[in-house]
């Protein structure tokens, strides 16, 4: 997510000659120009792609005890991308998804969307890396390090200019979404040798508190929310096809983690990613 948004429901170094080898110099923008590269290859190879998303929403307690029984939601997802026709308009990637089963079984009328539930139409996190999208953050390099196995670099990133947190209320106030805005922070690991993202993780810089409008208090319980904490990491995956073969570093899992005053309530987002198919000759889908 370029911005993070949170929404609840009412509920060491090698010595030589005794001498430390020095470190390669290295730039953010040199890294940026390999991640872009990569993020477009992936872009154009994830729209002849299929996955099965599978979601678990579960609500803890203070005391890190099930407040409610886990949600749990099967998605139909891909990715649609297109280059913009001209320069004026920013590049953009789209998450599309479509509800196949709720709690073990089809949905039913009323089951889609829930309060916490993924968004049927979403943004693509990745977009932010594309070469017309970077002026939007400013990215620092953190250093080396080593994620699965591979070597990595690491970036940081914050919005440049990004506007205040703004709060909506849905579903007759029973639902709230807040974009956080300027307040999100991330961190980006990237494969040192071909600029492939293996993680990327976002966070909300410090405490958020806002009011909750007069007409939804007595709803609500209290006259002020507040994001104590919000925080979420997507881990990357090299993914095997067949006839022809071919490897893609793909999304396997989402794990998201926010947590609300007053109570102290606790939302664990477990999304993973699984039974990717790729289709070769060209396909559209079209909704029933």
């Amino acid at each position: 997510m370029t911005r993070l948004v949170i929404c609840v429901g009412l509920v060491a170094s090698v010595g030589l000659a005794g001498r430390a080898q020095p470190r390669p110099e290295r730039s953010a923008s040199d890294v940026l120009a390999r991640v872009a590269e990569r993020v477009e290859a992936y872009y154009a190879r994830a729209q002849s792609l299929v996955s099965l998303e599978t979601v678990q929403i579960r609500t803890l307690d203070r005391n890190l005890s099930e407040a409610s029984r886990p949600r749990r939601l099967e998605f139909e997802l891909r990715v649609e991308w297109a280059p913009p026709a001209d320069a004026a308009t920013p590049p953009a990637a789209t998450i599309m998804r479509r509800l196949v089963r709720v709690n073990g079984r089809a949905p039913r009328p009323g089951d889609e969307p829930g309060c916490m539930d993924p968004k049927a139409v979403a943004t693509e996190p990745l977009a932010i890396f594309l070469p017309e999208r970077q002026h939007e953050q400013i990215f620092r390099w953190t250093g080396d390090a080593r994620i699965d196995g591979r070597a990595s670099v690491r970036l940081d990133f914050a919005p440049r200019d990004g506007p205040p947190p703004t709060v909506s209320w849905l579903q007759k106030g029973e639902c709230v979404t807040v974009d956080v805005g300027a307040r999100s922070r991330g961190r980006v690991w990237a494969d040192a040798a071909t600029g492939d993202v293996l993680r990327l993780d976002e966070w909300i810089a410090g405490m958020h508190e806002f009011s909750v409008p007069y007409e939804h208090q007595r709803a609500w319980g209290t006259p002020s929310l507040g994001i104590e904490r919000s925080d979420s990491s997507i881990r990357y995956r090299p993914v095997t096809f067949t006839d022809p073969d071919e490897t893609l570093l793909l999304p396997v899992s989402v794990e998201t983690r926010t947590v609300w005053r007053p109570g102290g309530t606790n939302i664990r987002t477990t999304q993973s990613f699984s039974n990717y198919r790729r289709f070769i000759t060209g396909a559209r889908i079209v909704e029933p």
